[in-house]
């Protein structure tokens, strides 16, 4: 049987043009395809009789593969090293399929290279589904920062996203405030209402903080239980304070019911405000403590209220 194989060369080709894998032969010295299997017909398109010249191959890939994939491909050829190389090819009619050639590079007696042969693989499906892990990896990391209840950023994400900001104000020398609120009574809330209208009321107060923020830059988080922050980098003591009364009349204006607040009718906030431009001696952690501090006051002073350094 052996003998019989090694006698009759077509049984090879047959071999070789009944799998899903595409082979190839380059000779090196002329840089042209000297064989080409049929399937390429099938799968891109195009007739074997059009890969004439590497040329063409380099051609019918992605704009943003080629020069990688020619000068990695090139370059382990010349050293003669055997390869892999990952790549978009196009098809006859404009489309796109992710190949995967498998490179061997054969030698001649004297050591020079001779020839290339190999095998181009169809890895579409594969792509998809590392696109989809890939996808689904980043959608994870989001859900990760994102609060599961009111959809804004959690308190993980508050913590990187405010040492990155003091890290920008510090570096340019630019005012950093934060406003931290706590929704007045809220256990009590809880208690008249149920933890299901808890929530939505949770939810409304996130939304309307989150239009309260209105620039780009600012930043809404819920930092725990019914407490929220808002970061405000390059913004002074006013402009900060301004926000802050403007979510407190937001949230007024949403004319939620609390029969059991000590000092409204209606749900009500309160806020501490802090505005630092941080210098070298400044810590994060501390700023955040004195806003926390200034929330405190708020409440200590019949809350409904803003506390600022000024008052």
């Amino acid at each position: 049987m052996n003998r019989r194989l090694e006698d009759d060369p077509s049984v090879y080709k047959t071999l070789l043009e009944s799998t899903k894998a595409i082979p190839w032969k380059i000779d090196w010295n002329s840089l042209t395809f000297s064989y080409i299997g049929p399937q390429i017909e099938a799968l891109l398109g195009w007739e074997p009789d059009t890969w004439v010249t590497v040329q063409d191959w380099a051609a019918r890939m992605h704009e943003e593969d080629r020069e990688r994939v020619v000068n990695f491909c090139v370059s382990q050829s010349q050293a003669g090293v055997d390869h892999e190389a990952d790549y978009r090819a196009l098809t006859k009619d404009g489309r796109y399929v992710w190949i995967r050639d498998v490179v061997h590079v054969v030698r001649n007696p004297e050591g020079e290279v001779e020839a290339l042969i190999g095998f181009m693989f169809d890895i579409s499906e594969r792509k998809q589904t590392e696109q989809k892990l890939i996808d689904l990896q980043k959608e994870l990391e989001k859900l990760s920062f994102k609060d599961g209840l009111t959809g804004v950023a959690n308190r993980r994400m508050f913590d990187s996203v405010m040492e990155v900001e003091w890290l920008n104000a510090k570096r340019n020398r630019q005012p950093l405030s934060l406003i931290m609120i706590d929704i007045d009574y809220f256990k009590q809330y809880n208690d008249h209402y149920g933890h299901l209208q808890g929530d939505d009321c949770l939810k409304r107060v996130s939304q309307v903080l989150s239009e309260s923020a209105t620039r780009a830059k600012d930043f809404v988080a819920r930092f725990g239980g019914e407490e929220f922050v808002l970061v405000l980098p390059e913004s002074n003591e006013e402009a900060a304070a301004a926000v802050a009364e403007r979510c407190r009349k937001a949230i007024f204006k949403l004319q939620i019911a609390h029969e059991k607040s000590d000092i409204s009718q209606l749900l009500s906030i309160s806020l501490g405000v802090g505005t630092v431009t941080p210098g070298p001696n400044d810590q994060l952690l501390e700023f955040i403590n004195c806003v926390d501090q200034r929330l405190y006051l708020a409440k200590q002073n019949g809350r409904n209220c803003i506390v600022t350094h000024n008052n």
